[in-house]
């Protein structure tokens, strides 16, 4: 199986970082594919809507790191998001990666994925992922992708807090369990 990980954290070494890094151990130790895509560290213009693309009739007419990213979205049956959270959704750079999908948008809606979502967040209180999985599950749907699970780590603001918990291992879980 081919998967592509997407991650937004600014933060190489942070919670939403160890959740992606354990997911894709448990995959590739099940012997998956696994393509991970940092967007904090990639060159990403932002959509500016300008409509040159035709959703995949044209090509994008920014020509920066999202064309390594294109091919590997198109080829994967499985999409996994990991950020932290901020303001109750996706970082800034992940929400740019996922506004230009776009330029491939019919292409991307033709084809059933199965997507998994990361998330990170400093608040104890579960309430606070509710934007975030509301835009996840909107995005869902309009793709017609399937959502193949989610772990929300709440209360884990440092890299310490998260290593208390269980959600490394149930990230290291989901990878090695997808089939």
């Amino acid at each position: 199986m081919k998967i592509t990980c997407i991650t937004g954290s600014p933060n190489k070494n942070g919670t939403s970082s160890l959740l992606a890094y354990h997911f894709i151990q448990g995959a590739i130790d099940k012997g998956h594919k696994v393509f991970r895509f940092d967007a904090a560290f990639k060159n990403v213009h932002p959509c500016i809507g300008c409509l040159k693309c035709k959703r995949g009739e044209n090509e994008c007419i920014f020509k920066d790191d999202m064309f390594e990213l294109y091919p590997k979205l198109l080829e994967s049956d499985v999409i996994c998001y990991s950020t932290p959270l901020y303001y109750h959704t996706y970082t800034a750079q992940l929400k740019a990666v996922i506004d230009r999908y776009y330029a491939k948008d019919k292409f991307l809606k033709e084809t059933l994925k199965r997507t998994i979502l990361l998330v990170s967040a400093a608040n104890p209180n579960d309430w606070v992922t509710h934007g975030i999985v509301s835009t996840y599950e909107t995005t869902l749907k309009y793709l017609k992708w399937e959502d193949a699970g989610k772990i929300l780590a709440i209360n884990c603001e440092t890299t310490d807090d998260i290593k208390k918990t269980c959600f490394l291992q149930q990230a290291y879980n989901m990878g090695y369990n997808l089939g």
